[in-house]
């Protein structure tokens, strides 16, 4: 690997410039951006993590329950990490699927946002002077700063360093809010084994007495100690691999129209934080005509060839051919 290096921008002082990495990541189209120290993970949130791995809430999602302690220590992630400058990107949709379509949650309309968004933040390294992109085979050089990108890709609490970051804060619906954009956002981090001049600060949270989302979730599976991934309709119909049980079939035709098919947006879209959301402009989020068009006819006549080409480079492919027309097929009995 070439470690060629370039000096990163910084001003008066020691660190990396805060300002200049903010100031970079809008222009790079990125819609919120916080800069958190590398500290220990709270006590509070490891317990409630590991209170939710040990009560069994993560369903059949395993791999939830793989790097235990390491994903308390960024540092397990990228050795030396000491800030981690957490990113988000708008995904809220222009034009919805109308309520008489089968429904999709927004942030699958586009693009997969892991493509996306890594690429952007790779970006954001380049343009503040990073060129040591850390691999776990290579031996660090010295006198570099290493970065690494990671989007849902690494054992991190993306939420939490958000949080720790100050460009929002973790909603009762599970979900990082940000103040005056909501919720409908991506998350992506960039580790950093360097120090910055400025560090952020959390903010308070805003729910209040708020349930709204509690409210609209039609499986009960959002409750205020959390969420149960195996009454969620998002990790049923995404997830979860291989046929229904009659009682997750049960749960999937109980909740009310418009049906999901794809993953579930009612909490957000119940959040009152979200009447702030505004549509987005990034290119890759936007949806093709041929998808916005389909009929609920048109889902129960999927083919795999349409599959393939409604879905290149989506994030639906997560779910497989075979989990989406299962998802139709149950809304069918």
């Amino acid at each position: 690997m070439n470690f060629d290096h370039v000096s990163p921008h910084r001003e008066a002082g020691d660190g990396l410039s805060t300002s200049f990495i903010k100031a970079e990541a809008v222009r790079l189209g990125f819609d919120a951006c916080g800069v958190a120290r590398v500290l220990k993970v709270d006590d509070s949130t490891r317990e409630a993590f590991n209170r939710w791995i040990g009560e069994g809430r993560h369903a059949g999602m395993d791999y939830m329950t793989r790097y235990s302690d390491a994903r308390y220590h960024p540092d397990s992630v990228l050795p030396g990490c000491r800030t981690i400058v957490s990113l988000a990107l708008n995904y809220y949709p222009a034009h919805p699927l109308s309520d008489d379509q089968y429904q999709f949650a927004y942030y699958a309309y586009g693009r997969d946002y892991h493509d996306v968004m890594k690429a952007r933040i790779r970006e954001l390294a380049r343009a503040i002077g990073l060129t040591a992109e850390y691999k776990e085979s290579d031996e660090r050089p010295s006198n570099s700063i290493l970065f690494r990108v990671a989007v849902d890709s690494a054992p991190l609490l993306e939420r939490y360093w958000a949080m720790q970051a100050g460009i929002g804060w973790i909603g009762r619906n599970h979900n990082l809010i940000v103040p005056h954009r909501g919720s409908f956002i991506v998350l992506g981090e960039l580790l950093l084994t360097a120090e910055v001049d400025f560090y952020d600060q959390p903010i308070p949270n805003h729910c209040g007495t708020c349930h709204r989302c509690i409210e609209a979730c039609p499986t009960c599976a959002l409750t205020d100690s959390g969420v149960d991934a195996s009454r969620c309709l998002s990790y049923l119909t995404i997830e979860h691999r291989g046929p229904f049980s009659a009682e997750q079939a049960e749960l999937v035709r109980q909740q009310p129209t418009p049906y999901y098919i794809y993953g579930c947006d009612r909490c957000q879209r119940a959040c009152p934080h979200n009447q702030f959301a505004t549509p987005n402009t990034t290119e890759e989020f936007q949806p093709s005509k041929a998808f916005l068009d389909m009929s609920k006819d048109d889902w129960r006549r999927l083919t795999r060839e349409d599959y393939q080409q409604l879905f290149r480079g989506s994030p639906v492919k997560r779910a497989k051919f075979e989990g989406l027309v299962r998802n139709i097929d149950t809304l069918q009995d």
